[in-house]
């Protein structure tokens, strides 16, 4: 599938947005990565990159369950990261990220069909360092995403499980991508033991022990799990999405050795 939006009529603002995005890429493509903060800086920048007005009232809305400070923080994203947001859907985590790696790092936010509420976002705030890239699953990863500091699946692997998708060849294309280091951020609704993914379609949920197996098996290691998003109160039988209760989700953050 095609590496960018290039059909401007269809697209308008947004395919506009990412041709200027794809032609600043070189510009992005020697700065140095701003890893030396502390805790607190970072700490502080979040909160910035939080409180930005460019993020939509309905980013807000979510900002209770999903918790964006915490995410920032296990992730470690810093400016001047090179970073792909895989399954970006509406958009929430790759702006965040775009906005946490400032203007001279850049988030690709992959989808395989862009979303009218993505469209929306890039139309209403196009941003240089955010590049919207359309392309399958089986190999998210653009020409010109290399050397990437993180990669991020946010609550959308247990949706690829269901879909004509090679996993396998998916993750070792994430894993070719990221540089000798870098990180992987999972981060997804809970499934009961002993239900693997046979509820990513129904309940919208996957066994973690799957991912940590098939991330395993293309070569990352574990490096770091969270309960930011954690909720004991989930009895995990119920759909994920729109229930009474705010699912369970586990957080794993992988590396590249």
């Amino acid at each position: 599938m095609a590496s960018q939006l290039s059909c401007r009529s269809s697209f308008g603002s947004l395919g506009r947005a990412v041709i200027l995005s794809c032609l600043a890429l070189g510009a992005f493509s020697g700065c140095a990565v701003d890893n030396g903060a502390t805790d607190a800086q970072l700490s502080t920048r979040y909160q910035a990159v939080i409180a930005n007005p460019i993020r939509t009232d309905a980013d807000r809305q979510q900002d209770p369950n999903r918790h964006p400070q915490e995410f920032l923080s296990f992730t470690r994203v810093a400016p001047g990261m090179r970073v792909l947001d895989v399954a970006a859907g509406a958009g929430y985590t790759s702006e965040l990220l775009a906005l946490a790696v400032g203007d001279s790092g850049v988030v690709f936010a992959q989808t395989q069909k862009p979303g009218a509420a993505l469209v929306q976002r890039m139309s209403d705030h196009p941003q240089p360092n955010l590049v919207v890239v359309t392309r399958s699953f089986d190999d998210p990863v653009p020409p010109q995403a290399v050397q990437l500091d993180l990669i991020t699946i946010i609550m959308n692997y247990h949706d690829i499980t269901y879909l004509p998708v090679d996993r396998a060849k998916m993750n070792a294309r994430l894993f070719a991508a990221l540089k000798s280091g870098g990180h992987l951020v999972i981060v997804d609704h809970s499934a009961r033991p002993g239900t693997g993914i046979s509820e990513g379609k129904t309940l919208h949920r996957i066994e973690e022990s799957v991912v940590r197996e098939e991330l395993g098996a293309a070569g990352f290691k574990l490096e770091a799990q969270s309960d930011f998003l954690r909720n004991p109160a989930d009895a995990r039988d119920q759909i994920s999405a729109g229930g009474p209760v705010v699912s369970d989700k586990f957080a794993l953050r992988f590396v590249k050795p």
